[in-house]
């Protein structure tokens, strides 16, 4: 990589920004940026997007907004050693798509069967009934899938990294934005 790309690609990262592809070029985003250019997911089809919006939304207020279906189209798309998801964090096995797609695959299922539709389709108050009732691995049809209550925790964490780990979201909750601290400093 040529060195103003690096210097490109760090000065963007420290902003919250990730690469995505926009008609065949790579540029720095952040995810709420890419959801308002709707830029093209990666992995994620269309309706596995619109749940994973969902959910996000009813685990952070502001993660659909924020993004939260192009973080995860993003980070499933990159070697799992760079991605920046809970997944990760977790220990599970990349490649993490397969995660993700079982988490969106179940929550779909156990909520066609309850409620007759997708979850993206539920109203908010249901959808936040049966994602308390997921929390609690207490959903009546949630079958073929990670654990609802494990769902529940990593999904809810990737919504809290994509809404408060930026700068706006420091901004939001009043955190002075401190790039680095001086290396010579002694506490």
């Amino acid at each position: 990589m040529a060195d103003i790309e690096r210097r490109a690609l760090m000065k963007g990262a420290a902003l919250g920004a990730l690469a995505f592809t926009v008609s065949g070029t790579t540029v720095m985003l952040t995810a709420s940026q890419a959801r308002a250019r709707n830029v093209p997911y990666r992995m994620l089809k269309e309706h596995e997007a619109e749940t994973l919006a969902a959910l996000g939304e009813t685990l952070v207020p502001g993660a659909r907004d924020a993004g939260m279906a192009h973080f995860i189209d993003q980070q499933i798309s990159v070697p799992p050693e760079e991605a920046l998801l809970q997944a990760r964090i977790l220990n599970v096995r990349p490649p993490f798509a397969n995660l993700y797609r079982a988490a969106i695959g179940v929550v779909d299922r156990a909520s066609d069967k309850i409620h007759g539709k997708r979850f993206a389709g539920l109203s908010a108050d249901t959808q936040r009934e049966f994602v308390n009732l997921m929390r609690q691995n207490k959903l009546e049809g949630w079958q073929g899938g990670p654990p609802g209550a494990f769902v529940y925790t990593v999904l809810r964490s990737d919504a809290v990294d994509v809404v408060y780990s930026t700068m706006d979201g420091y901004e939001m909750l009043g955190v002075p934005y401190m790039p680095h601290v001086a290396p010579d400093r002694r506490w």
